[in-house]
């Protein structure tokens, strides 16, 4: 018995390092020849931070890196804002319609990005806001939306309601309650909304490719359009940087918030 619980633990993890070696491996290669002196990858690898001097001096990535990072804030701060007040909303009240509200939520998060381009383009035109950033944010709000009410929704299931009629009966009004009794509790469910939106925004190109007008393209749009030239080790060089700050922040936001709860 002892033995077949040794292979059993071994075979696991044997298999979680395959699947972290297929995740990530891809990222250290890239990471690596980021830093590469040879623009064609030869080997043997030959450090220089030329392709980061390079990427310094590239206004249009360096630009599009920046408006992707703002138009991601701007969809983080709305859709976490609208994300979180609709889950309490869904969590507190009962009214008709609510199970069919609830259930179009998962559309959204399942119907190919191409297809919800392609109908917000049309859409917008129709509405008479047509292209642009506002087009863009607006899209992006749309699809982080879901996550953020998805997330915030499950965190509110583990939520004592009693804790807020005990409030009340203490006099609270119904902001104080929410503010000191609620959204502590669910904080780690909201920032968790509020990262996938981020994600969601920042690396979206679908939608920001069919939205954007031309000289305003956000960075995935930048980096398609530099694959198709012709790939450049610049844009190793901006996505190693990417990848470096993501992973910081979601090991932050995840020590600090113990979304993995406490052992």
């Amino acid at each position: 018995m002892k033995q077949r619980n040794t292979a059993r633990l071994l075979t696991g993890r044997i298999y979680v390092g395959l699947v972290l070696f297929f995740l990530y491996a891809p990222i250290l290669v890239m990471a690596l020849m980021s830093f590469n002196a040879s623009e064609f990858y030869a080997f043997p690898l030959s450090f220089t931070l030329g392709w980061y001097a390079k990427l310094a001096n590239n206004a249009e990535i360096v630009s599009s890196a920046w408006r992707s990072l703002w138009i991601a804030i701007a969809t983080t701060i709305i859709a976490a804002s609208l994300g979180t007040a609709a889950s309490l909303a869904l969590f507190r009240y009962e009214f008709p319609g609510k199970r069919i509200l609830q259930a179009l939520l998962f559309p959204p998060i399942a119907i190919p990005w191409l297809i919800v381009g392609t109908a917000m383009l049309i859409f917008f035109f129709w509405v008479g806001i047509g292209r642009g950033t506002p087009a863009v944010i607006l899209g992006h709000v749309a699809l982080a939306l879901p996550y953020v009410i998805v997330v915030v929704s499950a965190r509110l299931q583990t939520f004592d309601r009693q804790l807020e009629e005990a409030a009340r009966s203490l006099g609270a009004s119904q902001w104080e309650v929410t503010r000191y009794v609620t959204l502590p509790w669910i904080a780690s469910g909201v920032v968790a909304g509020a990262l996938f939106a981020f994600a969601v925004s920042f690396d979206q190109f679908v939608v920001s490719y069919f939205l954007a007008e031309p000289g305003d393209a956000t960075l995935p749009v930048i980096i398609y359009t530099a694959i198709r030239k012709g790939f450049t080790p610049e844009i190793n060089a901006i996505s190693t940087i990417i990848i470096v700050i993501s992973m910081a922040v979601m090991l932050g936001a995840s020590r600090f918030f113990k979304f993995g709860g406490e052992r």
